[in-house]
């Protein structure tokens, strides 16, 4: 299909061709991103249907990862876990993984949100490959990937990362290099702790100001103009048509799904542990998430409203 009927750009020659494995909910946009800013793409994912709507939009689909990546200079992934991500580079006992077939000066962009330990695994083993890999997990949810204005949060060497940066740029807005090796996934999963703890206590307080007669969007108003002001109540409120164009107003579709959270919560608590650092509030959001989770898990993660009010799940 030409370019000129999927209407995206013409693919610049002097960009480097991409590799896009991962095809979700985040990834899925942001291969589409790097269509519309020109560059040359092969996609992979286990869904049909996911590449197929990238094959429409003007990127050639493979049917392996080791496909996507054979005439690839950078290789992108968007993967649901760890094992996801150790599994595609690093191979199983079936097969070895994709950092065994790419050529030296390879650069590799990991999306992921894994713990930083699995990340440094990868970047370690690539580094003596002689490939430069990068954690870039990144911020702001399936409506900043649609939007190309994610944040993204990079580990790795920063001759790796200007290399990167306007790849990056072309499906985000803030382009932060966290330091080494798993520096990206460490800064990742803090901001995702303190994210399930606000919108925690923003749904506590919401659910307070309800019971005790007061309307929710005039309580959201007057905590947005006061101290208990945070992002929660600026752009993603959780109590139902408070806000529109938000999950909470949408059946809390869409969005960033809670189990998501209740994963990335997990990393947080293993970090904590495994470098003795206390952190109780965190520790009671993954309580929360975790006993949420169980029958909301596909639902967004401001869904959390329901733990105190049902019926707005319903």
């Amino acid at each position: 299909m030409s370019t000129k009927e999927t209407g995206t750009m013409d693919n610049d020659t002097s960009k480097p061709s991409i590799a896009f494995i991962g095809l979700g909910n985040m990834g899925a946009p942001m291969a589409e991103n790097l269509l519309k800013a020109g560059y040359t793409l092969s996609v992979f994912d286990l869904s049909d249907a996911a590449t197929k709507r990238l094959e429409k939009a003007g990127a050639c689909v493979a049917q392996s990862p080791k496909e996507a990546a054979s005439n690839a200079q950078v290789v992108i992934s968007m993967l649901p876990a760890g094992q996801h991500v150790h599994s595609v580079y690093l191979g199983d006992s079936s097969a070895e993984g994709l950092l065994a077939a790419l050529p030296k000066g390879t650069l590799v962009i990991d999306s992921s949100t894994i713990a930083a330990a699995d990340a440094r695994t990868v970047a370690e083993a690539a580094s003596k490959l002689g490939i430069d890999f990068l954690d870039a997990p990144v911020s702001g949810g399936t409506g900043g990937a649609v939007a190309g204005s994610l944040t993204f949060i990079v580990g790795g060497r920063a001759d790796a990362f200007a290399k990167a940066e306007p790849i990056l740029s072309a499906m985000g807005k803030n382009i932060f290099h966290a330091g080494e090796h798993g520096a990206g996934q460490v800064a990742k999963i803090c901001n995702n702790m303190l994210l399930g703890i606000l919108m925690a206590g923003t749904a506590e307080a919401i659910n307070l100001g309800v019971k005790n007669g007061l309307d929710p969007k005039v309580l959201s108003d007057i905590m947005l103009q006061s101290s208990g002001r945070n992002w929660t109540l600026e752009v993603y409120n959780p109590y139902p048509q408070v806000m529109e164009n938000v999950p909470s107003s949408n059946g809390y579709q869409g969005g960033f799904m809670s189990k998501l959270m209740q994963k990335d919560l997990n990393l947080a608590m293993q970090t904590a542990k495994d470098t003795h650092v206390d952190t109780p509030m965190g520790a009671k959001a993954t309580e929360l998430y975790t006993t949420h989770a169980q029958d909301n898990g596909d639902k967004d993660f401001s869904s959390i409203m329901g733990r105190h009010d049902a019926s707005v799940l319903f």
